[in-house]
Order: C-alpha cells, then sequence, then structure tokens
C-alpha cells in the first residue's frame, strides 16, 4: 500500500480500503501555508499512480471550515519575491491540472468557508457535498488580484456565465444551499451530515466498475481540457496582479479587518 508520508502537511488516511482521505489541517480556518500549497499540487500525482485507491475524499480537519484558502503570509512571500511567486504559479497550474487528469473519482465534503487553492479542490472535485451553511467564495478581486485558479473554467460551467460574473465580481459569499441551488455543487445536507454523506457516496463508487467509473469522468474532463486557453489566461492574469499595488492594499485589508481603499 502506497506511503503518502512526504506529502508532510497533509493528513492522509484510508477510512475503508479502496477509499483514500484528504485532510486539510492548519491554523487559521485550515489555511493553505507554502508548503501546504505544494504538497496540494503535487499529491495527486502520486495518488493518480495508486492502485489501492479507488476514490479519493477530500475535507477539512474538524467541522468549521474546509479551507480559507492562502494564508496571508503565502500571499505576502509572492508580493514581495519573484522567486517565489514563479513557484506558486507553478504550483496553481499542477493543482488545477492534476486534479483534472487524477483517474480515480474526488469526493470533496464542504464545510464552513471554502476558498482559494481549497476552493480548487472543492469545486473541481467529480462529486462537492456541501452543508448547507457551507460559505463558498472566490475571494481574488477583494484581495486585489484577477480571479485565476480554476474559477474562470468552472464557474460559467457549473453554474452560467451570468451567475459567475457576479460571483467573481462581487465576491458574495455562496452558502451551501444556493450553491446547490445553482448548480455549483453536488448535493448540500445539514451541516452534521455532511462527512457522513461524502463517505456513504465514496464507499459506493469504491464498490463501482473500477474502468467505467474513471473512463466517464474522463470523458467529461474534457469540458476542462478544452478550456485550458482560458484557465492559462486567467492563471497569468491573477500572478500579474502579485506583482502591482492592489494586492498590497487587499492584504493590508484583510489583515486590519477593514474595506479596501484599492489605489
Amino acid at each position: 500500500m502506497k506511503n503518502y508520508d512526504e506529502f508532510e502537511t497533509l493528513t492522509i488516511d484510508r477510512p475503508s480500503p479502496a477509499v483514500l482521505r484528504i485532510m486539510l489541517e492548519a491554523p487559521n480556518l485550515n489555511a493553505v501555508g507554502s508548503q501546504m500549497h505544494a504538497d496540494l499540487a503535487e499529491v495527486w500525482t502520486a495518488i493518480s499512480k495508486d492502485d489501492d485507491t479507488r476514490v479519493v475524499l477530500i475535507r477539512g480537519a474538524g467541522e468549521r471550515a474546509f479551507s480559507a484558502g492562502g494564508s496571508f503570509d503565502l500571499v505576502e512571500e509572492m508580493v514581495g519575491d519573484f522567486s517565489s511567486r514563479t513557484r506558486v504559479m507553478r504550483e496553481a497550474r499542477e493543482l488545477v491540472r492534476n486534479i483534472i487528469e487524477t483517474p480515480q473519482p474526488i469526493i470533496s465534503a464542504i464545510n464552513g468557508p471554502a476558498a482559494g487553492a481549497g476552493l480548487v479542490a472543492a469545486l473541481l472535485a467529480d462529486i462537492s457535498v456541501a452543508g448547507r451553511r457551507a460559505k463558498i467564495v472566490d475571494g481574488h478581486v477583494r484581495l486585489g488580484v484577477a480571479a485565476g485558479d480554476h474559477a474562470a473554467v468552472c464557474w460559467p460551467l457549473l453554474t452560467s456565465m451570468a451567475k459567475a460574473k457576479y460571483h467573481l465580481l462581487t465576491n458574495e459569499i455562496l452558502t451551501g444551499e444556493e450553491a446547490e441551488r445553482i448548480g455549483m455543487v453536488s448535493v448540500c445536507v445539514d451541516d452534521d451530515q455532511v462527512q457522513e454523506k461524502a463517505m456513504e457516496i465514496a464507499d459506493r463508487l469504491a464498490g463501482g466498475a473500477r474502468s467505467a467509473l474513471q473512463l466517464t469522468k474522463h470523458a467529461l474532463n474534457n469540458w476542462y481540457r478544452q478550456a485550458m486557453p482560458i484557465f492559462d489566461a486567467s492563471w497569468g492574469m491573477e500572478f500579474y496582479g502579485f506583482g502591482g499595488p492592489e494586492v498590497v492594499e487587499g492584504v493590508a485589508s484583510h489583515r486590519e479587518k477593514r474595506e479596501p481603499n484599492f489605489p
């Protein structure tokens, strides 16, 4: 059975023999720091080669949050250092592409806030289970950078161009209930049932026809593959913004818990 110890910031276990569970566990609502960002991008390549894993389940530690996204320390590291920004830029691209190319079905269990790099995994998962009071938000423009990561690829496809533009430009929070209503997530359940429901679905898929499930996923993900030029454009525009003045004010306003005053 494959060893995942190299991904030191991710808590990985097997709740059942064919299901691999990834848990995002970190301070500040499971915020993604520098090393976790790298691990979260690379772990999917290892999973793709793991014949013992038929289904992947990803969740946040505890019941309060999936992940608040990239930590402010990570953002400030990118803002102040070109080599760091280049490294994280590469990882952000790998995160999206590696999730899309992972052959096993991926289930996300979303409690509480889901944003940033964590939201990439939550929404690019093949089946997403959200609690009614989950808080889904793409915070890029509030931070002062373009909405990159996964957003331009999957938000219009999951919902509509009108809804995608509204939520990406305003950063208005989506509850789990509203996310299900507009098609952003697969299933919405009571908050205390999220993990149980996600595990139920994972076990069901783990007992299914492996090749049929994987090939169905592969075919459907061609919708994402044909949108890769859109992703590359948004990804480049996002990281261009990390070298500008707006993100400096965006981070400062977050740290000071106030509205931004963009230059």
